[in-house]
Order: structure tokens, then C-alpha cells, then sequence
């Protein structure tokens, strides 16, 4: 539900437009009832079980190019079907799908109306399809008891590749894919996940990363004992791939956890992070919380999200999470003076949020049973900071959160039932208010979402009946988002080949606007929205264009991937230092020293310390470039005074040698002395008086042999 772009306050906020959807706009306007209550008639009031809402609920809203996508459910109580309408905002013309598929109600008592049940969709960017999940609430085939729904537990519909971009004419209900019953609902997802992974869920959500790619997140399980999954959708082969569980069901059979637990919040993919955010619902009865607790969040650095957890404090855990409190926050039940049993009141008022500059921001309210006071809390981390902040003075009002650069939105309904709007800057509690509704129609809820600057509110007008009309408000946030077209949108990072031959250099192109682009690299189609990454290419200049989706505009460039290149230098001893000179290959190089590390670094020139006998190696950052390698020897430069001589030769040692092996031969190489001498005053003498004149070779024996010519007159 939320977009982040750099932003420059340029206007007032104001109300741009006002579109009535529908007057038919499912609602449960008669009582709360046991789950065992009778049927009323389809011309009563609809009763329901949990709460009123059922059309402008969930995730209701999405934006895509120029459409806005809203679902709802018709009404009246008789009619019920799942709605599916587009709004093109360029044209102002509205299409509308009606699907078979009608409200079935609480355990499949259609005259019992069940709120869990909305209607959630979502739209890939990648291939334009368009994807709805609706009207359940934990169904199995054995749950309701009776059986009913052993063949409709699980409700999902998909649409063909870029049905959500087909004019307004096309836009029907024949572009959704059939099931092999001729109907247009599916028991599973298609793709590799088994069906029993479709069982028990509850709370659909579809959010996307910044490349485009679809996720969706549902509960399974029940309200204290549940679990969040997710699951990525693959748009070019248009399956969905395996479920990544976030935390396990039965969790007190884990050691040291007392009880099981559910988890009422939202998964959501803000600044290049998956992140979680949720009140916990505990199986405890006997604690003062009537319903949930808590407040918890956790990220991953991962961006499929199956590895890289970690809490607010960035301590790491792995999936599926045991033990909520490692990830928890603060408890709102801290904020009001109540310890009796079931009289905290934790339900609704919470949301969260980070900005661009990764300040973390959650919303909470808890009431106090007991002594009747209501808390709003606004618990914030500032970026850089370590820990969270709690205000109690925080207005509160039901609202949501969102997030535009570094400024924080609350947005919501007034007391007078209108839309309104207060802006903070990231990290701090100084809301203001910058929009408020005064006058026109009032509104009994509604769904926000947020996209290039507006504010895309999807209300239900506060009046009586189970047909109620619905409405979209498009608010324009007086923000000027960053301009796709704007020729430094695109920063292009080339990465060169790591080796020779490899042919695995890199491309990595990221705009600075989130937007539909095209382009064509080395003969491959890509399609994406904020960021693009091609490996494996091989060297050489690339020329290509990307296409500003929609704008008739394109930027093109021309990149260059280097060729790989080895690690090549060499190493030279001058007394004890030894001096590294790196002529190619790519940094941070590793230095050894007998096999352990010194340092690295991205100097291509530097001396280290050296002893006799050292093995000294200088490493690359990839392993196949290979190395540059010496053993020192401080008798390679040794020399012999005076030379000539009449038969006593002095070599110098360098410090570090204590004793000396060496071997005397004639200019026939027959060897005509051998000794070992102790190294006195760092020299060594050799006698050969008694040797007749001519030329001698003395051979100074370590690891790599050196020789000397010796003179004598």
C-alpha cells in the first residue's frame, strides 16, 4: 500500500476528484448474532457475526498506469456477488466485472454476514495480469463441520497477461482463466506449492518489491493460534512458487514457549526490504488482554525473505519465528492502569510505516475496560537511533500510515465522518494537519492507497440500508513525484567481467522513479518498474534504449562491460620490508603472511614487514585470478668484500639469520668445502688462502639456493 519517492511540497492538498463506483456496495446493516442464528429473509436487515464492513475493506484498491482497480461485493443481501471495476483516470470511464461467485457468509450461512471475508487484489506490473482472492475465513474441507465448502475452500481468480490494460469494451469477464469446470474459481494457486498449503487462510494481501515482482500473504490458522505466509508470483512462466512460512502454528510445543499465538498486522515491501509489523493474539486467557498484545517488527535483508531476519535491534533470526518477544517492540497494555483479567482492549487503530530514511513508525490504540480510557500511541525510531520513542500524546483518530520520501502521512476519517490528513517529518511526532474535509458527503470507512503523490481513497457513504453507495476520492498530496522522463532518472551501474573468459559481467540499471519501463539488452525483452539487474553478459560495448511506459519517451545509453583481467604485480625485499607493487586485478586484495591474514585493502602499492622464510601471498577478491606469491630471502642480495681478494672473502647478513649452511666450488663445479657458521657481528668469513687463484662459487643453502662468484688473486 505504499510508495516511496523524494518529493518537493510545492502545493496545498487538495481534493482532485470524486467518483461514485457504485450504489450497491455490499454492507451488513442489521445486528451482531450467534453463529447459530436463523435466517431472517433476503429483505431484512443483513445480520452479521464479527463486524458491519465487507466492500471497501481489505485490500481492496490498487493503482496500475492510468486505472485504479476496486472490488466490492453488490448488494443487497440477496445479491451479494464479487465486483471487480476499473477507473481510468486519464478518461474518467469506468468497467466493471461481475464474477459468479456470491458472499457464502459466516461458515457458509449466507444470512449471516462475515467481514473476514473481502476481497483483495492485486496486479503483476511485469505481464499485466490481474489477480483476486476473496470470501474466506480459515475454510478447510472440514471446516464448516458440515462439509460444505470441502470443494470451495480456497477462492482465487486470474486474469490472461495484460488484461489490465485491455480498453474499457474488452475489459470482461472472459479474460479470466477458466477452471476445469468451465468457472473462474480455483482451489490453489498454479505453480509447485501442494494443496495443502491452500487450506485454513484467511486475510488476503497482495503487495510488490521494487522490481515489479507480486507477493501475496495470507493467515493460517486461527486468531490465537495462526501463522503468516507468502508467496512469490513468477511472471513469465505464470506459476507461484512455494510458501515461505514467517511463523509456525502449535508454538508452545517449542521449548520455552508457554503459549501459541496468532498475529493481526501486515507484511509490506518499503525501501528494498521485506518488513512485518503486528499486534500478537495469544492463547494466555488468564492475562488482562481481552484480545491482542504487543507490538512487534522484524525486516529482511533477503529479498526473497527466506533467510535475513532480524529484529529492530538487528539481531538475526531464522523463519519460521518460535518466540514473538525476540521481535517485539513495546506493549501497549504498559500505557493504561488496568492489571485485572480481560479488561485491556487491544483490537484495532494499528499500522506502521518506514520512510526513505528508514525511520520506523507504528501506530496503536488500547483501552482501558476498567477505568474507560481510550490510548492512541505513536511509537517511533528515528533513523541512526537504537531505540523506540512512545507518545501518549498522538491524536490518533483510527487512522493509517504512509509514507512519501522522509514524511510521514496520517490519514483518515474525522468524528464528522470526512477525510483528513496530517503530515510529520520522519523520525519526530510533530504531526499538523494539511487537509480536512468540511463540508460534502460523509463516509462510514474506507481503504487508502497512495501512488505518484495521491491519495487514492476508496469510501463507503455513511448511510442506511445493505446496498450503500461507494466512492473513490483522489487527493493530490501537493507533492511532485520524481519524473520518469527527467534525463538523470536512470543510474546505470556497469560491472566488468571478474575473470577472463567468464563472460559473467553485470548491469545493474535503478530509476529514481518507480514506473513501467521496457528495454531490450544483448537480444533479451526486459520489463520493469524501479530496478533492473542482467548478469552473465560478456564483455563489450552495449547500446540500448529503455521506454518510458505510456510517456513516448525513451533514454538511451551505451555501457561498456570490461574484460577480466589477472591478478599480476610483484613483490621486492629491501632489508627487512617487503614491497607489494599491484599492476592488475580487481581490489580489495587479501595480504598473507605464512598462510594468515594482515589486512586488506584497495592500495595497489605498500610494504609489510618481513622475516627470512616468510611466504607472502596478495589475493584478489575473486579467487580466479590467482595470486602473486614470494618467499622471502634476505640472502638473494648477499655479496661478498672485498671481492676480488687473496683468499678471504666477508658476507654480509642481513639480521634475522643466525647460522649459515654454504658450499665452496671451482669454475669446474667440484665442490671443495662445505660448512655451517654462526653468524657473528652479521657477517660470515670464508677462507679459501690454500685454493689456488681463479674463480669461485659459493652456494648459500635456504629453500631457493643462492650462489656468490668469489675473485681470488
Amino acid at each position: 500500500m505504499l510508495f516511496v519517492f523524494s518529493n518537493i511540497t510545492v502545493a496545498q492538498v487538495v481534493l482532485e476528484n470524486e467518483i461514485k463506483i457504485t450504489d450497491l456496495g455490499l454492507h451488513f446493516d442489521g445486528n451482531e448474532v450467534s453463529s447459530g442464528a436463523s435466517n431472517t429473509g433476503d429483505n431484512a436487515p443483513y445480520d452479521y457475526f464479527f463486524g458491519r464492513n465487507i466492500s471497501a475493506h481489505g485490500d481492496c484498491i490498487k493503482t496500475y498506469g492510468d486505472y485504479v482497480f476496486m472490488t466490492w461485493y453488490r448488494g443487497p443481501k440477496a445479491d451479494r456477488h464479487v465486483m471487480l471495476t476499473r477507473y481510468n483516470t486519464k478518461t474518467g470511464t469506468m468497467a466493471t466485472i461481475e464474477f459468479p461467485h456470491r458472499h457464502t457468509g459466516y461458515q457458509n450461512r449466507y444470512w449471516i454476514g462475515e467481514s473476514h471475508n473481502t476481497i483483495a487484489v492485486g496486479i503483476s506490473p511485469l505481464n499485466g495480469t490481474i489477480h483476486l482472492l476473496y470470501d474466506m475465513h480459515s475454510y478447510s474441507a472440514s471446516r464448516p463441520s458440515d462439509g460444505s465448502l470441502a470443494n470451495d475452500y480456497f477462492r482465487y481468480s486470474y486474469s490472461i497477461a495484460n488484461a489490465a490494460t485491455l480498453p474499457d469494451a474488452d475489459f470482461t469477464l472472459d479474460k479470466f482463466v477458466q477452471n476445469g469446470s468451465g468457472g473462474y474459481k480455483h482451489l490453489r494457486m498454479p505453480g509447485s506449492a501442494p494443496q495443502s498449503e491452500f487450506v485454513s487462510l484467511t486475510y488476503p494481501k497482495f503487495f510488490l518489491n521494487d522490481s515489479g515482482d507480486l507477493f501475496m500473504l495470507m493467515r493460517e490458522g486461527g486468531n490465537n493460534n495462526g501463522m503468516y505466509k507468502f508467496i512469490k508470483y513468477d511472471a513469465s512462466s505464470g506459476n507461484w512458487g512455494n510458501f515461505i512460512d514467517f511463523n509456525a502454528l502449535n508454538a508452545k510445543n517449542q521449548p520455552g514457549i508457554t503459549y501459541n499465538w496468532g498475529l493481526y498486522g501486515e507484511m509490506k515491501y518499503l525501501n528494498g526490504k521485506l518488513r512485518i509489523g503486528f499486534q500478537r493474539r495469544s492463547s494466555n486467557n488468564n492475562d488482562k488482554y481481552i484480545y491482542q498484545n504487543g507490538v512487534y517488527y522484524a525486516y529482511s535483508d533477503d529479498q526473497s525473505a527466506a533467510t535475513g531476519w532480524k529484529n529492530y535491534k538487528g539481531e538475526s533470526f531464522s523463519v519460521p519465528l518460535y518466540d514473538a518477544d525476540f521481535i517485539k517492540v513495546m506493549e501497549p497494555g504498559d500505557y493504561v492502569q488496568t492489571t485485572q483479567t480481560d479488561q485491556v482492549r487491544i483490537v484495532d487503530g494499528f499500522d506502521w510505516t518506514v520512510t526513505e530514511n528508514e525511520d520506523v513508525h507504528i501506530i496503536s490504540k488500547v483501552k482501558d475496560n476498567q477505568f474507560n480510557v481510550t490510548k492512541y500511541l505513536h511509537t517511533y525510531k528515528p533513523a541512526g537511533a537504537t531505540d523506540f520513542i512512545t507518545s501518549e500524546g498522538f491524536s490518533g483518530g483510527g487512522s493509517e500510515l504512509y509514507t512519501s520520501g522522509n514524511s510521514v502521512f496520517l490519514i483518515g476519517l474525522t468524528s464528522s465522518k470526512r477525510v483528513f490528513i496530517e503530515k510529520a517529518e520522519g523520525g519526530t511526532n510533530n504531526f499538523t494537519r494539511i487537509y480536512e474535509a468540511t463540508s460534502g458527503r460523509t463516509f462510514d470507512h474506507g481503504v487508502v492507497h497512495i501512488n505518484n503523490g495521491k491519495v487514492y481513497y476508496y469510501l463507503m457513504e455513511n448511510k442506511s440500508g445493505n446496498a450503500q453507495p461507494l466512492y473513490l476520492q483522489i487527493i493530490d498530496l501537493g507533492i511532485v513525484p520524481k519524473n520518469p522522463t527527467a534525463s538523470n532518472n536512470f543510474t546505470i551501474e556497469s560491472i566488468g567481467e571478474t575473470c577472463a573468459n567468464k563472460n559473467n559481467g553485470k548491469l545493474i540499471i535503478t530509476g529514481n522513479a518507480t514506473h513501467n519501463y521496457k528495454t531490450t539488452i544483448n537480444g533479451v525483452a526486459y520489463d520493469f518498474t524501479k530496478e533492473l539487474t542482467i548478469e552473465d553478459l560478456p564483455p563489450g560495448t552495449y547500446d540500448f534504449c529503455i521506454d518510458v511506459v505510456g510517456e513516448n519517451y525513451n533514454h538511451c545509453y551505451e555501457v561498456t562491460i570490461e574484460g577480466g583481467a589477472s591478478l599480476t604485480g610483484k613483490i621486492e625485499v629491501v632489508k627487512q620490508s617487503a614491497s607489494v607493487s599491484v599492476t592488475s586485478g580487481k581490489g580489495p586484495y587479501k595480504v598473507y603472511k605464512n598462510g594468515v591474514v594482515l589486512f586488506e585493502t584497495q592500495q595497489t602499492n605498500f610494504t609489510i614487514d618481513v622475516d627470512h622464510g616468510d611466504e607472502i601471498q596478495v589475493k584478489s577478491k575473486e579467487a580466479c585470478q590467482g595470486l602473486i606469491s614470494k618467499t622471502i630471502n634476505f640472502l638473494e642480495d648477499i655479496k661478498a668484500y672485498p671481492n676480488p681478494s687473496g683468499g678471504i672473502f666477508e658476507l654480509y647478513i642481513p639480521d634475522g639469520i643466525h647460522t649459515i649452511d654454504f658450499e665452496v666450488y671451482n669454475i669446474h663445479s667440484k665442490l671443495i668445502s662445505k660448512n655451517t657458521s654462526r653468524v657473528t657481528g652479521g657477517k660470515v668469513q670464508i677462507d679459501i688462502t690454500d685454493k689456488p687463484k681463479g674463480l669461485y662459487f659459493v652456494k648459500l643453502n635456504s629453500e631457493k639456493p643462492v650462489f656468490i662468484k668469489l675473485i681470488k688473486k
